[in-house]
């Protein structure tokens, strides 16, 4: 069975940081390419960030590039999304996901981890 399980979410005041992480089981964790997504009250999910399978690219949305770094520990089965300097506007649901073919079609997400960044 295939788990991806979220952690590291919480509150934290603008201008703080948090480090997000995606324990995998259930599949060959180093054959995915990872990704973060989130979704706000009212809003439509949305790209953060996504690796590659041996992390040698990476790719941001323009909303986090400069603030956000997506990592991941092929040993660990574990991604991460290191997020600094945090904005009121990154509140949302995060969410990791694994892509088999690397096309940016996910095929397993976890349940998410709730952000709220306070002004």
């Amino acid at each position: 069975q295939v788990q991806l399980a979220e952690s590291g979410g919480g509150l934290v005041q603008a201008g703080g940081s948090l480090r997000l992480s995606c324990a995998v089981s259930g599949l060959s964790f180093r054959s995915y390419f990872m990704g973060w997504f989130r979704q706000a009250p009212g809003k439509e999910r949305e790209f953060v960030a996504a690796i590659s399978w041996g992390a040698a690219t990476t790719n941001y949305a323009e909303t986090v590039k400069g603030r956000f770094t997506i990592s991941r520990d092929n040993a660990k089965n574990m991604a991460t999304l290191q997020m600094n300097s945090l904005k009121p506007e990154d509140t949302a649901v995060y969410y990791c996901a694994a892509d088999r073919n690397g096309v940016g079609h996910y095929d397993y997400w976890g349940q998410g981890t709730q952000v709220t960044v306070s002004s």
